[in-house]
């Protein structure tokens, strides 16, 4: 009945994540804000709602191994796993994709991230330290995607490209689905963390071996759909970059909003090794982000196994 309950919880919890985002989509295209910076901010905070309500669930409960192993979970699961499963199906040509300034934003998030675990704690002075970085990335990513739409212009094109935009959606719909959102989140997140804590209790492993598998899996699935439909479409960019979107915003923005609500304290086994998977598994990226190199099933092999072995010594 518990792995029922959670997985209830999970499917709330990307319902409700999914009519969020349509909500704030629609409902931010109805009052005027351009398309393009709706794509930069809503969709992307709105994507990681899932994550964020967990983490912040998990921290009021005192279960930080549940709140940070959900996203170093996550952000590994992302490489992998994400990855891996729709090289598998299809070649992405990522030697196609011009990513690289995104990908060293993620490499630098990841080692402030780590530095900022090293002290032994995410309280409100790392969290906002976290979202000033998220900032000033996001700052520059508008002044270059407004400088591109300016010289492309298209910002039609951004309209048709945006997650969840229907420019005829009625208002009471841009309700509906916002309240669904907002109730269905907390919700969600409510049910999976408790029906986790009970699943870790009753196989006597930790929260954070929990927040490391399960959850981090759970709600890498939204990101998992996305790549695979983007590898048998053949748009390699939109894999990519979803991976490496997800990633930042999973260390910069959820860590340091949920250590806003309540601390984090870092278990040292992060320390020792978890933290380090993650890093391992961002750096894999380089080749395909700098050398010209295809994601093709060969690879697709490697970052799979890779991740079961992961998976494998986390539970043993």
């Amino acid at each position: 009945m518990v792995w029922l309950m959670a997985a209830l919880g999970l499917g709330i919890l990307l319902l409700a994540g999914d009519a969020l985002v349509k909500g704030a989509v629609n409902l931010s295209l109805r009052v005027g804000i351009p398309a393009l910076i709706v794509s930069l901010t809503i969709v992307a905070f709105g994507t990681s709602a899932p994550e964020l309500l967990i983490s912040i669930k998990a921290g009021l409960d005192d279960l930080p191994g549940i709140a940070l192993g959900n996203v170093v979970g996550s952000n590994t699961a992302n490489v992998l796993l994400v990855l891996g499963i729709p090289a598998l199906l299809a070649v992405m040509h990522t030697s196609e994709c011009e990513t690289r300034k995104s990908y060293l934003q993620m490499i630098a998030g990841t080692f402030l991230f780590i530095a900022l675990a090293f002290t032994g704690e995410f309280n409100w002075i790392k969290g906002l330290v976290l979202l000033a970085a998220l900032a000033l990335i996001l700052g520059d990513n508008l002044r270059d995607a407004l400088s591109h739409r300016r010289a492309a212009n298209d910002a039609e094109d951004a309209l048709e490209d945006l997650e969840g935009a229907d420019p005829d959606m009625p208002w009471w719909k841009i309700g509906v689905f916002l309240a669904l959102g907002l109730v269905g989140l907390p919700l969600g997140a409510d049910i999976l963390v408790d029906s986790a804590t009970e699943i870790a209790q009753r196989f006597g492993v930790s929260d954070t071996v929990i927040g490391l598998t399960f959850v981090a899996i759970g709600t890498s699935l939204p990101e998992l759909a996305t790549t695979v439909m983007a590898a048998l479409r053949r748009q390699a960019d939109v894999a990519l970059g979803n991976v490496i979107g997800s990633n930042l915003f999973n260390l910069l923005a959820i860590i340091g909003i949920a250590s806003l609500v309540a601390p984090i304290p870092v278990d040292p086994e992060f320390l020792h090794f978890d933290l380090w998977v993650m890093l391992g598994a961002s750096l894999i990226l380089a080749p395909f982000v700098f050398w010209g190199r295809d994601l093709n099933r060969t690879w697709g092999v490697i970052l799979s196994v890779l991740y079961i072995v992961y998976i494998v010594i986390v539970l043993v």
